[in-house]
C-alpha cells in the first residue's frame, strides 16, 4: 500500500498535469478557430474550381483529347500515395486514422499487384508507416517550422509531385487526409489527384452549365491541371490543420477531465489512508494510558 508522501506526490504530479492538458486544450481551440476558417473559406473555390475543370475533363474526354495530367499514362501499375499527417501527437487517433486509412489502401493495391510507392508530409505518419513500409518511401515533407500554412507550401508538394509523374515514376497519385466535420468527428479521406478526376459542374438549380473557352479547351486543361493538383493538396492540408486542432482539443479535454477524476479517487484514498493512520497512533495513545 503506497504511503502519504507517495500518494501526495502522486496528487500533485496529476494536478501538474492537469494544468499542462487545460492549457493545451486552450491553445487548440484558439488554433482551431483559425483552421477551421481557413478550411471552410477554401472548400467554395476548391469546389467551384474542380467544377469547371470538370467541364473542360468531360469535354476533352469524349473527344479522346487531353493533357497527360488528365487522360493518364494508359498504366495504372505503379501507385504514389502522399500520406499527410501531423508533425506533433498528442491530438488523439487523428493521425493514426489518416495512416489506417493508406495501409489499407496500400494492402489492397498490393494483393493486386501494384507497386506502392510513399512520399509522406508529417513526422506522425512517417514514423507510423516506418515500421512496415519504409522500403517504399520516396520522400518527405517537413512543416515542422511552419507557423501558418500558406498555398506556397502546397505548391511545393505538387511541383515534387509533377515533377515526379514527368519522369514517370508512378502512374497514379493519391492523397490522404483527414477532413474536418466538427471537433469531435474528423474524417479520413482518399483522394485521386493524378489522372485528374472530377464532377463536372453544375449551378445551383441543378442544370449543368455550359462554357465557350478560349484559346482551347485543352490549352486551358493544360494550364489549369498542375494548378488543380496544388489547390486539391492545399485544400487537404487545410483540412488536416482543423481536423488536428479539433482532435487535440477533444483530446486534451478528455484527458483533463480524466485527471480531474484520478486526483478525486487520489484524494479519497489519501484521506482514508490519513485517517488510518491517526486511528492507529489514537489506539497506540490509548493503549499506552490503559497500561499505565
Amino acid at each position: 500500500m503506497p504511503s502519504l508522501k507517495d500518494l501526495k506526490n502522486r496528487i500533485d504530479t496529476v494536478k501538474s498535469t492537469r494544468k499542462i492538458t487545460k492549457a493545451m486544450q486552450m491553445v487548440a481551440a484558439a488554433k482551431l478557430r483559425r483552421a477551421q476558417e481557413a478550411a471552410e473559406a477554401a472548400r467554395p473555390y476548391a469546389e467551384r474550381f474542380n467544377a469547371v475543370l470538370g467541364g473542360l475533363a468531360a469535354s476533352a474526354q469524349e473527344a479522346g483529347q487531353g493533357p497527360k495530367l488528365l487522360l493518364g499514362t494508359g498504366s495504372d501499375q505503379v501507385h504514389l500515395l502522399v500520406v499527410m499527417t501531423a508533425e506533433r501527437g498528442l491530438c488523439g487517433g487523428f493521425n493514426s486514422s489518416i495512416v489506417k486509412l493508406a495501409r489499407t489502401s496500400i494492402d489492397e493495391l498490393e494483393r493486386a499487384g501494384k507497386t506502392v510507392k510513399i512520399l509522406t508530409v508529417g513526422k506522425k505518419g512517417r514514423e507510423q508507416l516506418k515500421r512496415d513500409h519504409e522500403d517504399k518511401f520516396v520522400g518527405h515533407v517537413d512543416l515542422s517550422e511552419v507557423k501558418r500554412l500558406g498555398y506556397a507550401n502546397a505548391q511545393d508538394i505538387a511541383k515534387d509531385v509533377l515533377a515526379r509523374f514527368e519522369a514517370e515514376e508512378f502512374d497514379v497519385a493519391k492523397i490522404f487526409y483527414s477532413k474536418f466535420e466538427s471537433v469531435i468527428s474528423q474524417i479520413p479521406t482518399e483522394q485521386q489527384v493524378i489522372p485528374a478526376t472530377f464532377e463536372e459542374g453544375e449551378t445551383a438549380g441543378g442544370a449543368p452549365t455550359f462554357y465557350d473557352y478560349e484559346p482551347s479547351e485543352e490549352g486551358i486543361l493544360a494550364e489549369l491541371l498542375p494548378k488543380a493538383v496544388a489547390t486539391q493538396i492545399f485544400a487537404g492540408l487545410l483540412e488536416n490543420a482543423a481536423s488536428e486542432q479539433g482532435a487535440r482539443m477533444s483530446a486534451m479535454d478528455n484527458a483533463t477531465r480524466n485527471a480531474g477524476d484520478m486526483i478525486d479517487r487520489l484524494t479519497i484514498q489519501y484521506n482514508r489512508s490519513r485517517q488510518a493512520v491517526i486511528t492507529n497512533e489514537l489506539i497506540e495513545i490509548i493503549s499506552g494510558a490503559e497500561a499505565l
